[in-house]
């Protein structure tokens, strides 16, 4: 079986490129990342539509790909489409690259896909890097179902309704529906974005953060958002690309409260993790689960007891 594998991508790689529209991962930090077939589509496409092409020309100089290039960015996207599409209806073969991982993943390439498809162009995915899955299966978490969300909302208000409106679907789901959910974020958010993740699912939430993947100093911080968080608020800089992942809830601690986490978990996790009061930790625990502050206070002296 081996060798009619071997045999078949031989003949393959042997062919000619046809029409159509490839769609090819790039290295998200390592060059050796790269595939056989992907620096074959490369060299042989008509044309390559970049997020960037200052970018993608180190990439194609480092395998001496001489192939013309074109942008193909967010802000192009809708006129830069409809140029690619009528050169790929007459017969052309064009390849489309972000700066790295998979087209139409957080980056450009969804449109122009789907609007080949109506106009009947052949599509090809040509598989390869990708930060969210790779982090995934590193995370230790759980990966036979999971949910890639992009990017989490930049301004703190909207980014807050997201993940409360994710706790509520998640929290709608069954035992057998628990799911990952992974996200992307950058570098000067992060930690606002654990700030939210502790208000809203609570300090004890499981959670991974990946961070520059494949490269040089790749790192995975496993725990709790509490620890996580701490962790980066005890760091004088914190650099890179960020993968955030929430484990399922059924994760999470088995007491009552946000995501099953215990409200007294949840207090100390603020406590460790933002250094607040007890007071404090108290008055924001009971906001968040809309209880009185008596009532959390009760619960917090009989666990203490």
């Amino acid at each position: 079986m081996g060798s009619d594998l071997a045999e078949e991508s031989l003949r393959s790689a042997e062919k000619p490129l046809a029409p159509g529209l490839y769609l090819v991962a790039t290295p998200i930090g390592n060059l050796e990342d790269i595939t056989l077939r992907a620096l074959r589509v490369l060299r042989s496409a008509d044309r390559i539509a970049c997020e960037d092409t200052r970018q993608t020309a180190k990439l194609l100089g480092h395998f001496g790909i001489k192939t013309p290039t074109v942008s193909y960015h967010m802000h192009n996207e809708g006129a830069r489409s409809g140029e690619l599409l009528e050169a790929l209806r007459v017969g052309g073969k064009i390849a489309v690259v972000s700066d790295a991982g998979m087209p139409g993943i957080a980056d450009p390439g969804a449109m122009i896909a789907a609007e080949a498809i109506a106009a009947g162009v052949a599509v090809y995915p040509i598989p390869g890097a990708n930060a969210a899955l790779s982090a995934l299966i590193a995370s230790g978490l759980p990966s036979e179902r999971f949910a890639f969300c992009g990017f989490l909302p930049s301004k703190e208000g909207a980014r807050r309704t997201f993940l409360e409106g994710l706790l509520a679907g998640m929290r709608g789901a069954g035992a057998e529906d628990a799911a990952t959910q992974i996200v992307y974020e950058t570098p000067h958010r992060i930690v606002g974005a654990l700030e939210d993740v502790v208000s809203v699912f609570g300090a004890a939430q499981r959670v991974v953060l990946a961070r520059e993947l494949t490269k040089l100093h790749e790192e995975f911080l496993r725990g709790t958002a509490g620890g996580l968080l701490a962790e980066l608020n005890a760091r004088p800089s914190v650099r890179g690309e960020m993968v955030l992942l929430l484990g399922p809830l059924a994760e999470a601690s088995t007491a009552e409260g946000a995501g099953g986490v215990s409200l007294v978990a949840e207090v100390r996790g603020l406590m460790a993790g933002e250094g607040l009061s007890e007071k404090d930790a108290l008055k924001r625990v009971a906001k968040a689960r809309g209880i009185g502050k008596s009532d959390a206070y009760r619960e917090w002296q009989r666990a203490k007891s």
